[in-house]
C-alpha cells in the first residue's frame, strides 16, 4: 500500500468511526468498534488513542468505552450559517415535511456529483433512508439534472466530458440525452426523476433563487414513486408558493 493510500484508509476510518457514533449515540468499547467495521483490534485501538490524543474522543477506564467530545459538536458549528444564511431554507424545509410528510432534502453540485448537504427524513414508516453527505451521479440523477439545468450548455458539456473519463464505458452519458434531460427540466421549472437511482424512489425538485457562497442549491421531495405521483401538483403547488414566502432573493 502506498503512502498516499495509507492517508486515505486512515482519513475514511476516522470519518467512519464519527459516523458510527453519530448512529449508535452512546459510548462504544474498543472491542464492539472492531467488531461493527471488522478492524484489527491492534488497528482500532491505534485509531482510538489517536483519537483520543487530538482532542475528539474521550475514553472512560472504567467502563473502558469511547465518547465523542465537545469539540466534535463544536466543530462545525459555523457550517449551518454558511449554507443557509438566517435559516429562511430550514423553514422551507420544515413546511414542506410538515405539509407533504415525505423525506425533504437540499443538494449542491460538489465537482462531479450532485450531493444532499441536509436532509429532513420522511414522517412515513414506508420511506428510503437519506443522509447529509450522500452524493449521487451529477449526470444520472434527478437531483443532478435538476442543479445542471442552472448551467449554461457550455458548461454541462465540459462537466459531461469530465464525467464519461472517470465512469464505466456501459455508465457514460451521450450529450443529446443528458441535454435532452436538462431542457425538460427547463422547460417545466421542476424535475420529477422516477427510479432513476434507486428502484421504487423518486423526487419532485426545484431550484432555489439564491445561492450560498457561489453554490447553485435546490430542494427535493423524496419518496416513494407512487405516492409522489398521487401527490404531484400539491407538491409542486406547495414549493412553489414555499420558495416565494420563505426564500428572499435578496439573501
Amino acid at each position: 500500500m502506498s503512502a498516499q493510500d495509507s492517508v486515505i484508509k486512515t482519513a475514511r476510518r476516522i470519518f467512519e468511526v464519527l459516523e458510527y457514533f453519530d448512529e449508535v449515540q452512546q459510548p462504544i468499547s474498543l472491542k464492539d468498534m472492531s467488531i461493527h467495521f471488522g478492524y484489527p483490534v491492534s488497528s482500532a485501538s491505534a485509531l482510538l488513542k489517536s483519537m483520543v490524543v487530538m482532542g475528539y474522543l474521550d475514553y472512560d477506564s472504567y467502563s473502558r468505552t469511547y465518547m465523542p467530545t465537545m469539540r466534535i459538536a463544536t466543530l462545525g458549528n459555523w457550517v449551518q450559517g454558511a449554507l443557509f444564511g438566517e435559516g429562511r431554507i430550514l423553514a422551507l424545509m420544515k413546511h414542506m415535511s410538515e405539509i407533504t410528510k415525505e423525506t425533504i432534502s437540499v443538494g449542491t453540485q460538489s465537482d462531479l456529483f450532485a450531493q444532499y448537504i441536509h436532509i429532513v427524513p420522511s414522517q412515513y414508516a414506508i420511506r428510503f433512508h437519506l443522509k447529509p453527505g450522500t452524493v449521487r451521479p451529477l449526470a444520472r440523477s434527478g437531483l443532478g439534472w435538476l442543479l445542471l439545468s442552472a448551467r449554461t450548455d457550455e458548461m454541462i458539456d465540459r462537466l459531461l466530458r469530465r464525467i464519461n473519463i472517470e465512469e464505466e464505458p456501459a455508465d457514460r452519458i451521450a450529450l443529446p440525452d443528458l441535454m435532452a434531460r436538462v431542457r425538460e427540466v427547463r422547460e417545466q421549472g421542476y424535475v420529477f426523476s422516477r427510479h432513476t437511482v434507486t428502484a421504487g424512489a423518486g423526487v419532485i425538485g426545484m431550484l432555489l433563487p439564491i445561492r450560498r457562497h457561489g453554490r447553485i442549491l435546490a430542494i427535493g421531495v423524496g419518496g416513494p414513486v407512487d405516492r409522489l405521483e398521487e401527490k404531484q401538483d400539491q407538491i409542486l403547488t406547495e414549493l412553489r408558493a414555499g420558495i416565494a414566502k420563505f426564500v428572499d432573493r435578496g439573501e
